[in-house]
């Protein structure tokens, strides 16, 4: 990072009231933030986590519809819950909104507690989680700090970690983002950081005039508004060969419960395994179907589908076939389940892809 002069350090205390007077006019109509009910905020933050705002929005929106309190979600079975989070994927944030709404019914008489240690003491709710609850549904000063207020206030303050080191940068973001929680309205400032971030002080091409803070903000001043945060270097995508069996048996087709050897992660999926470049995808199929004392006759490729998790980049082919021996009734992981009923199960972001693939062929 370059050291250039940079202007003093933004007085919080002045940032408060043009950061809300821009949320008034710029912000977002999205469903979550027509309540202020603990439970829907709740469902949002989970679901919001590592997931793009309009790929959550229809979802939260049924979920809400089928779970509309914290008592029916909790009275709800397990794969129940999965089935309403089919496709939204990252599926252990499913299960821990499951167990916390549980523990919410059992110690908390089924009311969402307000205060942040109770609420972080819930499965999968962190600090960052606990303070958007606290600070929207119940108006306590507390701070939240996601990626978009990261690099919203690393801007403002001039703020790198390559100089100040990553724990004091953490303490010192939390810090800044306590200070300006305090005061009215906690829930819409926290609001407007992310808000903020996700508009205006993009990751990339930020659009500093727009910004109610372009007086303020010391790395706009310098110039360098691109150049924070510093981020961590991610690891170059991985490129992962996929075979998957389509097995069908009338308008039916074969789906599992994925072991350590399926690549889908889903909680449900179609019988996947990762191939060398150099391996016949058929036969690994075979092997692995065998290995559950099924055998399979697999044809030709019906589909080539991509697909895209974390910094893996499959290249899914996939084979028609049907069984030619073995029981899938007697097996608990392996059904068969007619494709317009997928959404009752909890499948991966991959098999949706692939059975759409598929559907216009099939």
């Amino acid at each position: 990072m370059p050291r250039t002069r940079e202007p003093r350090a933004p007085d919080l205390s002045q940032l408060r009231a043009p950061l809300l007077r821009w949320y008034a006019r710029h912000k977002r109509d999205l469903p979550w933030r027509r309540t202020r009910d603990p439970y829907a905020i709740w469902v949002s933050e989970v679901m919001l986590q590592q997931t793009r705002v309009a790929v959550v929005m229809p979802y939260f929106q049924r979920f809400l519809e089928r779970y509309p309190d914290v008592v029916s979600l909790a009275r709800a079975t397990e794969e129940e819950v999965l089935a309403s989070w089919s496709g939204l994927g990252y599926y252990r944030r499913a299960r821990n909104l499951h167990r916390g709404a549980r523990e919410v019914v059992a110690r908390h008489d089924g009311r969402v507690p307000r205060l942040p240690d109770e609420l972080r003491a819930l499965p999968g709710v962190g600090r960052y989680t606990a303070g958007a609850i606290a600070s929207i549904a119940f108006d306590l000063p507390e701070p939240v700090l996601d990626g978009n207020v990261r690099r919203v206030l690393t801007r403002v303050l001039a703020l790198s970690a390559d100089r100040v080191g990553k724990s004091r940068e953490q303490r010192e973001l939390w810090q800044v983002a306590r200070e300006l929680a305090r005061g009215r309205r906690p829930g819409e400032v926290n609001q407007a950081l992310m808000e903020l971030g996700a508009l205006v002080c993009t990751s990339t091409s930020p659009r500093c005039p727009r910004c109610p803070w372009k007086r303020s903000c010391r790395a706009r001043v310098a110039g360098q508004a691109e150049a924070y945060p510093v981020m961590d270097r991610r690891p170059a995508p991985q490129a992962v060969r996929v075979a998957v069996a389509w097995l069908t048996r009338g308008q039916r087709v074969l789906l599992e419960r994925p072991d350590n050897g399926n690549p889908l992660r889903g909680t449900w999926d179609l019988p996947a395994i990762e191939v060398e470049a150099t391996a016949n995808p058929i036969d690994a199929l075979r092997d692995k179907l065998g290995r559950r004392g099924l055998d399979a006759a697999l044809g030709e490729s019906i589909a080539r589908v991509r697909h895209g998790i974390l910094n893996r980049r499959l290249t899914m082919e996939v084979y028609a076939g049907r069984l030619r021996r073995g029981r899938v009734a007697r097996l608990r992981d392996l059904c068969w389940i007619d494709p317009a009923r997928l959404a009752t199960k909890a499948i991966s972001g991959a098999t949706h892809k692939i059975t759409s693939a598929v559907g216009a062929s099939w």
